[in-house]
């Protein structure tokens, strides 16, 4: 169930409205023209002039010794200075115009009093076309080895120079030039007024790159993005007033939803450095009490492709300033970057007290959460088996409990494998009655029982009564506090007992947690038997998994080495290193990923498969009827095939109506079907053959936009016209929450019911796709669900997989469980994360790399398992040059060392199967 992407997030998704409106609504630029003007990329694009320089970070190791009363996260150290003209330049001949003025704005230091001469200088030199040479006085200041100093000046040229060189100089010959930040900008006119570079010169240690954060400039540096805004002290009779300064702004005039407040941050933000963005907002006017807004960034690359990333969204009201946070990060190298609010209908109000956006700060270490006495496999349940009546529980709402007797006495399979030494089940039961609400039903509360960050399983068996009109939900639900928790559900349409299970984990201490059983009709009796609830031992599982994988994805090797009468084999010795696993590890990937090269680097070197999360969706390549974006998916697709890559191709329609274009819903019935063929003639055609799979109509078990419109045969005629088109690729269905139980509309009868219809129908139905976006997994559940749906006797894939939790080792906990249940199972062929970046991904915490290109604790846990699952073997050849081991499927490099010291490489591959496989090789 991956998010839309005009809810996705730090994702990418296209804008309706046009290229006009956006430049209409644009600021004027006022770009820094200094390049590394904070030395984050060491003295790049600097150079010492007859001195030496480096760079000090507050992160590193230096022995330089900073002035005790100076921060910053870095600076430049200007020393072995020995004339005051020596100090630190940057070449800016090309980024420099004629008749403009530009704004200088510098933050110095020393590092020791000098005995004469503090003074730090801003100059120009310029070499004209004659060759003559003028120098230009921008400003100077007295420097301190106390604080940060501020040097400010203009400057402007008359003619086009030759070559233009700032630089700073001064003081004294022996003293050391400390220089944190230069900024050189000019807002495109000869008038300029030198607050527009207040914020990146803070002697404060500020980083905001936000310029006039607070409004105390005004309205200058900011913008109306198609509205008008306006400065205010107060509103609405002094009721709404300033909480951070003395101003903020408002809107005028919104008349769509993307109208708002904006400013141009083009050349103070740096591609792969994560941002944290903070603003206080609130809303006004029209009588709207309540509306989402939202913080979003434009980008724009040098080819005028164009990206919107959401930042951050809040609720706001008209009755209090409401705080937004997030984060963002831009891959590329963009020619323009414009951050703007927007979001309340129109004639709503933004009303904006700050902003604030700054280097993310660095987590701290992550640790383990410390859980003691976990006591694995045991019910915390109180009188589960109801031998002291109902002792222990009560009821929500005005309900009544009694004791039935004639439910299983055997423990719901699921629960088999994984619960402790326990009492067998009785055959008693509560019998709920007199339910007047759906969510009426018998409770516990076990706030005590519940550790954090342990796993619980659910499970029982569950019975409706006779009355229900139409199938019925149940659902083991948890109160944490004031926020639902999910313990399974199911759905029954009979009058027999059926298994629920599902499972849960707190991550923060509540005051109070209850557990209840809920779900059907007022006036439908529910019956529960035999409710356990108890933590997993995941570990003991993996012990298993690992004899169930050994038994899978290995195959017993006999190596034969062939060689001349002449050439003596007996000795030669071998080292076999396995090189890839045969077992498919993809990702999901997004055009801008692609221009990271960190990002690249870590995706290439451990995935083999991946998926586009956005660009080959339908809404993407077809945002309005006729107008095509194959652009991104092109690029995709070239990078992927030229790393290797293989592709599953996602997807072509999506039945859930939310996320199917507006000019498709206002479609006739005719249009609709003719659009339908177009699409999968359209997108099948250009990339014949080079998909190895596509999802043809996801999420049919949640939505049914296509078959409500067109018919029941319109799915099944789907996978028949994609299969004439490109008959190569196969051809998935692919729905969320199969595999985990808690989803009564997708469970893994429900599911496998659905591809039995399909393929009788005459669907070619090629693959089961499970998206996998799950919650503290548990081994039995998942593997249930695997076991039913591998009677059809498809491939099985993971096609989305993704856990999330704040600890990074939980985190890698859940992961570890989702890939060993996989890779265990015979029919699980290949597994696709959705994604694995941090600010790339659809869930929070769900990332394995940091933003900045840190491998967290759960993606060292996923490198740690590739790791594992490559075979190594070595030793020496029989006397007939065989050579014997056990390993997995997969590539191999081996390399034979003869007696006499000659080294000789070879390679092989061993496909799956049961048998022994022979691999001949010659010498």
């Amino acid at each position: 169930m991956e998010k839309t992407s005009s809810s996705n997030v730090n994702g990418n998704f296209l804008s309706e409205k046009s290229n006009e409106e956006l430049k209409d609504s644009m600021s004027r630029p006022v770009t820094n023209i200094i390049l590394n003007h904070d030395f984050s990329n060491g003295l790049q694009s600097w150079n010492p002039n007859n001195c030496d320089g480096f760079v000090v970070s507050s992160e590193g190791n230096s022995n330089y010794p900073l002035p005790a009363k100076l921060s910053g996260p870095r600076f430049a150290v200007i020393t072995n200075r020995k004339e005051s003209w020596q100090g630190l330049e940057q070449d800016i001949t090309h980024r420099v115009s004629v008749a403009s003025t530009y704004s200088v704005c510098a933050l110095v230091a020393i590092s020791a009093a000098p005995q004469s001469g503090s003074h730090v200088q801003l100059t120009l030199k310029v070499e004209n076309q004659d060759s003559s040479v003028s120098y230009i006085f921008i400003g100077k200041t007295s420097a301190s080895t106390e604080h940060w100093g501020k040097i400010e000046g203009t400057f402007s040229l008359s003619a086009t120079p030759k070559r233009a060189t700032f630089y700073l100089e001064g003081p004294s010959p022996g003293v050391d030039l400390l220089i944190r930040s230069v900024v050189v900008s000019c807002p495109g006119s000869t008038k300029f007024d030198s607050p527009n570079t207040r914020s990146l010169c803070d002697e404060d240690g500020n980083e905001n790159i936000i310029q006039n954060s607070r409004f105390d400039d005004g309205l200058n540096n900011w913008s109306g993005r198609g509205c008008k805004i306006v400065l205010n002290n107060s509103m609405s009779d002094g009721k709404i007033l300033p909480i951070s300064g003395k101003f903020f702004a408002s809107t005028a005039n919104r008349t769509q939803n993307w109208n708002g407040i904006q400013q141009e941050i083009t050349g103070r933000v740096q591609r792969k450095l994560a941002y944290e963005v903070v603003a206080t907002v609130r809303i006004f006017g029209n009588n709207v009490t309540s509306a989402n807004v939202r913080i979003t960034l434009w980008v724009q690359s040098a080819d005028l492709r164009e990206q919107y990333i959401g930042i951050a969204s809040v609720q706001a009201t008209d009755k209090d300033w409401v705080q937004l946070q997030g984060k963002f990060l831009i891959n590329g190298s963009p020619s323009r970057i414009i951050i703007y609010f927007e979001g309340p209908p129109p004639g709503t109000d933004i009303l904006l007290d700050n902003l604030v956006v700054k280097h993310a700060a660095k987590a701290p270490p992550p640790r383990p959460p410390a859980i003691e006495n976990a006591a694995y496999g045991v019910n915390i349940i109180a009188n589960s088996n109801l031998n002291d009546g109902t002792e222990g529980w009560f009821t929500l709402g005005n309900c009544t409990l009694s004791v039935g007797h004639g439910s299983p006495h055997i423990l719901p399979p699921m629960a088999a494998d994984s619960l402790g030494p326990h009492e067998p089940l009785n055959g008693r039961y509560i019998l709920v009655t007199n339910r007047t609400q759906t969510w009426m039903g018998p409770a516990q509360t076990i706030t005590d029982k519940v550790k954090l960050y342990l796993t619980y399983q659910v499970s029982a068996w569950v019975r409706i009564g006779t009355g229900a009109t139409r199938p019925q939900g149940v659902n083991v639900a948890l109160g944490v506090d004031s926020q639902w928790v999910n313990g399974g559900q199911i759905e029954i349409n009979d009058d027999k007992w059926h298994e629920i299970g599902g499972s849960f984990r707190i991550e923060k201490q509540p005051a109070k947690v209850i557990v209840y059983v809920q779900g059907a009709d007022a006036g439908v009796d529910l019956m529960v038997a035999g409710l356990q609830i108890f933590p997993v031992d995941r570990h003991a599982r993996f012990r298993e998994l690992r004899k169930r994988t050994d038994k899978i994805r290995k195959r017993d090797i006999i190596l034969n080495l062939n060689t001349s009468d002449s050439f003596p084999l007996v000795g030669t010795f071998l080292k076999i290193e396995q090189t890839q696993n045969g077992f498919p590890f993809g990702s999901c990937i997004n055009r801008s990923n692609i221009d990271n090269e960190d990002f690249v680097d870590f995706f290439t070197k451990n995935f083999n498969w991946s998926v586009f999360g956005n660009e080959l969706k339908w809404y993407w390549t077809e945002p309005q009827q006729n107008n095509f974006n194959y652009k991104d998916a092109d690029e995709m697709l070239t990078f992927c095939e030229a790393h290797n890559i293989q592709l599953r191709g996602h997807c072509i329609f999506w039945e859930v109506e939310s996320t199917v274009q507006s000019w498709l819903r206002a479609l006739t019935k005719p249009d609709l079907a003719t659009a339908v063929q177009n699409r999968l003639t359209g997108l099948l055609t250009r990339y014949k053959g080079r998909f190895k799979h596509y999802d043809v109509n996801n999420e049919m078990l949640h939505g049914s936009f296509y078959q409500d419109r067109l018919g029941k045969d319109t799915r099944v005629n789907m996978f028949k016209t994609a299969s004439q088109v490109d008959p190569t690729p196969a051809l998935f269905v692919n729905d969320y929450h199969v595999e985990d139980g808690c989803d009564s509309k997708s469970s893994s009868e429900k599911y496998t019911q659905q591809i039995l219809d399909l393929r009788a129908r005459g669907a070619p139905v090629g693959g089961v796709g499970i998206q996998g976006h799950i919650d503290s997994p548990v081994g039995p559940i998942v593997c249930s669900a695997l076991d039913k749906l591998g009677i059809l006797g498809l491939p099985i894939w993971f096609t989305e997989l993704d856990v999330s939790s704040e600890n990074e080792f939980v985190r890698g906990d859940d992961l570890e469980v989702m890939l060993r249940e996989a890779f265990a199972h015979p029919a699980v062929e290949g597994v696709v994360l959705w994604g694995f970046w941090e600010m790339f991904m659809s869930r929070d915490n769900a990332h394995l790399v940091n933003a900045e290109g840190e491998v967290n604790e759960a993606g060292k846990r996923y490198l740690a398992l590739k790791e594992e699952w490559l075979s190594r073997a070595c030793g020496c050849v029989d006397g007939e040059g065989q050579f014997e081991f056990r390993g997995f499927h997969g590539s191999y490099e081996v390399e034979v060392v003869t007696i006499f010291g000659k080294k000789l490489t070879r390679k092989f591959v061993v496909d799956p199967g049961e048998e022994p496989i022979e691999i001949s090789t010659d010498l």
